[in-house]
């Protein structure tokens, strides 16, 4: 990792404990700073460390320029869901050609797809559940869309057989699944708003995953 990579690296690690701490005190002035400042700075270093493959690295840069997008929509006054939802999609996209970008064979991939069928299939029945419970169906489709999505990068991080990459994308799925279950509700039960401290781990488990996944570019 180059100094300049490192310095970034810390320095975004300083801003996601920062809007952790925001979450948890519900700072919202604070959480509006650190939360786009902490995927910003991880950018930053996806850019400018030395990677193992420059053109997975590009596709990286992309998958985290969309979670930016994505995070900004979701702590928007209005909470543009939709929108987020679209960025944090194509952002999985994205990070399913970076991880193509390096091979893996057919049994890799069917691996991948087998190990992460059930956490997928469990994460989208609980989504649709709770959307379902809340009279919002009109979001079932784009939610089993992304849950596909994320499905599919999990699988693709688990055929490459990069370790961080694996724990990355695995973090990832964690977070969103504790997504549905913050700010949805169980699925049975009635949505009542978020959780503070669900929040919290949404946003630690998150920002490691997105960490994990910058670090598997190095060799």
């Amino acid at each position: 990792m180059t100094t300049s990579a490192g310095v970034l690296l810390g320095l975004a690690a300083v801003a996601a404990l920062g809007d952790w701490v925001a979450v948890s005190r519900e700072h919202t002035r604070l959480e509006h700073v650190c939360k786009p400042l902490a995927l910003a700075l991880l950018v930053g270093v996806a850019a400018t460390l030395d990677p193992a493959s420059s053109d997975q690295r590009t596709a990286f840069v992309i998958a985290l320029v969309l979670s930016l997008i994505g995070d900004v929509a979701l702590m928007l006054p209005s909470d543009r869901f939709v929108v987020g939802l679209g960025a944090f999609l194509l952002g999985h996209l994205a990070y399913i050609v970076g991880f193509g970008l390096l091979g893996g064979d057919a049994p890799d991939y069917l691996l991948g797809a087998v190990i992460v069928s059930v956490p997928a299939v469990l994460l989208a029945r609980r989504y649709v559940r709770a959307l379902a419970s809340t009279g919002r169906r009109e979001l079932i489709p784009p939610v089993v869309l992304y849950v596909a999505a994320i499905g599919a990068m999990v699988a693709s991080a688990i055929a490459v057989g990069n370790e961080w990459a694996v724990i990355g994308a695995t973090l990832f799925l964690v977070s969103d699944t504790l997504i549905a279950e913050t700010r949805f509700g169980g699925g049975s039960r009635p949505y009542v708003g978020p959780r503070p401290h669900g929040r919290v781990a949404i946003m630690v488990t998150y920002h490691l995953a997105q960490a994990a996944l910058v670090v598997s570019l190095l060799p």
